[in-house]
């Protein structure tokens, strides 16, 4: 993938398109144009989207309503229903699926005056089964990750600034490690889930991509998030490390990038401390299995019934309880969800983030093997706030991105401190001294 040295208006980040388009200096239509551009021009190769209508992306710009984010595309994973475009969940059993209605997220985003650009590809229904077709535009022969697979690639390869995904196990912050940009899960729940394909209810969250925090910021400001302080600049920040209960999975990588990221953290002058947690996570990752896969035989009881053993095998096994798990068993592991939920915050309180794995490692070869979701998965059982950090490569030069945390509902505070890390980490002269500027 290469960026031009004198970037198109499709390479702009949200904030700096949004600023020209207020002072003149570019139209709605022509951001649309050079967004469609570079599609056309990458498409073959990083299949980001399963259905855009570029005549029809073209007169939705040209009649984007007055509001914040008047005129900026946006891509769509292809779960969340849009009124104009069709919902396939990449299933087969789905291709004519025309919700003709707007999700929550997508209806605001529109009120705001953004532009809908398309479908962006996804692994089927956002769990598994057939994969998307996205390649990773940093190396076509790697998985973008998933299942939010054209969501994050679409933003990486400068084809839309900004787009939505979902994440119920690690697939909106992993396809961004992978994929090289930011991207937020937010507090289960801050945002409406009304409008998109139900996989696991008390933890399916939407989220979403952008090539710079800031961006995260402008949506998370549109999607009535509460702004909170955070530090000016990393000197004096507090910031935790936590490897989590899973470290023994990180691959040479993703054991780098930590180890790279905590020396340029004390080089900037954050107060840099160690977390540990209480052995009773350790049972968050088993947990997050048995809630996500219990609540999964009720989201899908419909199609299961329609279309029986015409759904994917590893679906069908869920939907049968193969395993032969109990209402015990699931109110065991919401019980100690519940629990440990209390237990981070009051853990994360003095913090001002706490810093972790995003991904085991470098994206890997793909399509079939998406990645795993390792290190996203109690961080979503737990419901906290995770922001992906780009700014770091691996062995063979792919990014790799690490994860912010904290307590729920301090997601904006870590959108802020996500933009200073990511400028550390981006920074190819680290102990150049002063503060670090927020991205």
């Amino acid at each position: 993938m290469t960026v031009p040295h004198a970037p198109t208006p499709n390479w702009l980040t949200a904030g700096e398109a949004l600023a020209r388009i207020a002072g003149g200096q570019l139209t709605a239509r022509g951001l649309m144009a050079a967004c469609l551009d570079r599609w056309r021009e990458r498409d073959a190769v990083v299949r980001a989207w399963t259905h855009l209508d570029p005549e029809a992306a073209l007169t939705r710009a040209e009649h984007a309503r007055p509001g914040p984010l008047q005129g900026l595309p946006v891509g769509v994973k292809d779960i969340i229903a849009t009124e104009d475009m069709p919902t396939s969940l990449n299933s087969p059993h789905f291709q004519d699926h025309w919700p003709n209605v707007d999700a929550a997220a997508v209806a605001i985003l529109r009120q705001a005056g953004a532009v809908m650009m398309g479908k962006n590809d996804t692994v089927e229904f956002a769990v598994n089964g057939r994969r998307a077709a996205t390649t990773n535009p940093h190396d076509p022969a790697r998985t973008p990750g998933g299942s939010s697979s054209g969501s994050a690639a679409a933003v990486a390869d400068g084809q839309v600034p900004v787009s939505l995904g979902t994440q119920t196990g690690g697939s909106v912050i992993r396809p961004a490690s992978y994929c090289g940009v930011y991207a937020i899960k937010p507090t289960w729940n801050l945002v409406s889930h009304e409008g998109f394909k139900v996989c696991a209810a008390s933890i399916d969250t939407l989220g979403w991509y952008a090539r710079s925090a800031a961006d995260l910021d402008l949506l998370a400001e549109v999607f009535g998030i509460e702004a909170l302080p955070a530090p000016a600049t990393l000197t004096g920040a507090r910031i935790a490390i936590c490897r989590s209960p899973v470290w023994d999975k990180a691959e040479p990588a993703t054991l780098a990038a930590m180890a790279e990221a905590e020396t340029r953290l004390r080089t900037a002058g954050a107060e840099v401390t160690m977390l540990d947690l209480p052995p009773a996570f350790d049972g968050l990752t088993e947990a997050h299995r048995i809630v996500m896969q219990a609540e999964m035989r009720t989201a899908f009881l419909a199609d299961y019934r329609r279309l029986g053993d015409a759904l994917y095998p590893e679906l069908v096994g869920i939907l049968k309880n193969e395993r032969g798990e109990s209402r015990a068993d699931l109110l065991a592991a919401l019980d100690l969800a519940a629990a440990c939920r209390a237990e981070f915050d009051r853990l994360a309180r003095p913090f001002d983030a706490v810093l972790t794995p995003s991904t085991p490692g470098e994206a890997p070869l793909g399509p079939d093997n998406t990645g795993a979701a390792t290190f996203n998965r109690i961080w979503t059982l737990l419901h906290m706030p995770c922001v992906n950090v780009p700014g770091l490569r691996g062995p063979h030069g792919l990014p790799v991105g690490l994860t912010l945390t904290g307590p729920r509902y301090t997601d904006r505070r870590l959108i802020a401190i996500a933009g200073q890390l990511g400028a550390l980490l981006a920074d190819r002269n680290p102990a150049r001294k002063g503060p670090v500027p927020a991205t």
